[in-house]
Order: C-alpha cells, then sequence, then structure tokens
C-alpha cells in the first residue's frame, strides 16, 4: 500500500498547482478560441476524406483531428514566445498570458515542445513517410512567428503550415508520396489562408506600423481588399479544379457556391477597414471551410 499511499500524498500535492495554473495554459494554447484550430481541421479532414476515396481509417480521423488540436496550440505557445517583447504594444494581444506574468517564456517554449511531443506521438501509429512529413510540419510552425520580423510574407508562411496536414493525411491514408492533386489542395488552402489571415492582420496594422511588424495587410496597402479578393478566387477556382480530377458530384461545386457567397459578405465586411469587422470577416472563414468540407464528404 505503500506506493499507493506515495502516489496519492503526490497528487494532493501537486494537483491544486496544476488547477490553479490552468487558466493561464488555456489562455497561452487559445484553447477557449477555437478558430484556429477549425481552420485547420476542415482543410486537413477533407483532405483525408479524398485520399481515402471516401472511406478514411477511423484511426486516422482521430489522429489528424487531435494533431490539428495539438499543433494549433503548440503554434500559438511559439507565438507568445516570439511576440513577448511587442504583445504589450498592441490592444488585441495586450492581455496574453506572458505579457501579463502568467506564464513564462521558458514554460511557452517546453509547452511548445511538450505539444509537438504528444503530436509527434500520435503519428507513431501511422507509417515512416508520415512521420519524417511530419518534421517539415514542426519547422513551419516553429520559424512562422519569426518571418514578421523580415518579410511581408508571414502569412505565406502561415498557409505553408496550415496547409502540410494536407500532404501528411495522403501519405498517412495510402503509404506513398502525395500526387499532384494532393498538391494542388496544397496550394489552394495557401491561398485562402494568406486571404484570411490578411484578414485577421488587418485589424492590427495600425499597430503593426509602430512597431516596425510586417504582414501583408502592410504590403499590400489600399489594395488590401482587392489582393484578398484575388486570393479567394484563385482558392475557388483551385478547388473547382480539385473537385474534376477527385470526380466530385454536384453537391461540391454547390458548397463552392456557398463558399464564394461567404467570400462576398467577407468583402463587404471589410469595405471600410473597420478592425471589428475585419476581425468578423476572418472569423467568416470557419463557415467557409465547414461548407467546403461537407460538400467533399457528400460528394465521394
Amino acid at each position: 500500500m505503500r506506493p499507493v499511499l506515495f502516489i496519492n500524498s503526490q497528487l494532493q500535492k501537486y494537483l491544486p498547482r496544476v488547477h490553479a495554473r490552468l487558466p493561464a495554459f488555456i489562455l497561452l494554447t487559445r484553447l477557449n478560441r477555437p478558430i484556429g484550430t477549425l481552420l485547420l481541421l476542415w482543410p486537413t479532414l477533407g483532405a483525408l476524406w479524398l485520399a481515402a476515396g471516401g472511406r478514411p481509417d477511423w484511426q486516422l480521423i482521430v489522429i489528424f483531428a487531435l494533431g490539428t488540436l495539438l499543433m494549433r496550440s503548440a503554434g500559438c505557445c511559439i507565438n507568445d514566445f516570439a511576440d513577448s517583447h511587442i504583445d504589450g504594444d498592441v490592444l488585441r494581444t495586450e492581455n496574453r498570458a506572458i505579457v501579463t506574468g502568467q506564464v513564462t517564456r521558458k514554460e511557452a517554449m517546453l509547452c511548445f515542445l511538450g505539444l509537438c511531443l504528444a503530436a509527434f506521438g500520435l503519428l507513431l501509429f501511422t507509417n515512416v513517410l508520415t512521420v519524417w512529413m511530419s518534421l517539415g510540419a514542426v519547422v513551419l510552425t516553429a520559424i512562422y512567428p519569426f518571418m514578421k520580423r523580415y518579410t511581408h510574407l508571414p502569412q505565406l508562411v502561415l498557409g505553408m503550415a496550415f496547409s502540410w496536414g494536407i500532404l501528411m493525411t495522403f501519405t498517412a491514408q495510402t503509404g506513398e508520396l502525395p500526387p499532384a492533386t494532393a498538391w494542388l489542395l496544397y496550394v489552394a488552402n495557401c491561398l485562402w489562408t494568406v486571404a484570411y489571415d490578411t484578414q485577421y492582420a488587418m485589424v492590427d496594422r495600425e499597430y503593426d506600423l509602430k512597431i516596425g511588424v510586417k504582414s501583408t495587410a502592410i504590403l499590400f496597402g489600399d489594395a488590401d481588399r482587392m489582393m484578398i479578393g484575388a486570393l479567394q478566387a484563385m482558392f475557388l477556382f483551385a478547388m473547382f479544379l480539385a473537385g474534376g480530377q477527385f470526380q466530385l458530384s454536384a453537391i461540391y461545386y454547390l458548397a463552392l457556391f456557398v463558399a464564394a457567397g461567404l467570400f462576398v459578405y467577407q468583402q463587404w465586411l471589410i469595405r471600410n477597414r473597420d478592425t471589428d469587422a475585419c476581425f468578423r470577416a476572418f472569423l467568416n472563414n470557419h463557415w467557409a471551410g465547414l461548407a467546403v468540407f461537407v460538400g467533399v464528404i457528400l460528394s465521394i
């Protein structure tokens, strides 16, 4: 009984501490704001359905659903680690966990590493090729937060990171390198990600200009709405081509029409570049992603 009593005493000692810190780590990993996870989840699961011809392995559904949650949370940790010295100067981020002292930079980095290891552990139940492919996801996730210091295209790096899971679904489901059709989905999702993250960057543009942070919203300037529209149109065209490649039914094209309608609504929201409206436009992309995902699973 002594080992049991020891374990029980340790749990009684440390569980209150863990419980007290839990809100801070929920804030750090954005578990209270699932929009990023959903934007990552819909295209990843849609690609898995396409890779499997409409019948994905249930284990892979669980692995990629949990993996998107873990890697999005890991990305938030490394993002706050990288931006800890500037988040306090931006209205939207001034209450983040590191800025307010609820979490240290060291703890954020340890959380990032722990979440990456947890996601890596899930992939051990797939195959060797997918495990190797996952290294690209980790690298892209790790470097993205630092890109805004060196280039006006950090949104493109985010698009590459958010789309990497699409390629991994094909290797996990088929055991082979992604075909050209998978890369078409990858490019399409990159275009969409740059579009919605530009809307997100429009919210912070005033502050970013003051503190020297770069973004596509700053790069595009007065052409921001036109460029977002062009990216959305290219995304829809690429997904239209993908529908033909995968021989999807008319339901899929109806879903693309719904997504196009949502993009028009987003253009209306950002027409005056009001920060709150731009943020609502960004959030609205969840519904566009969900519409396309539903179109995929009903069309195979």
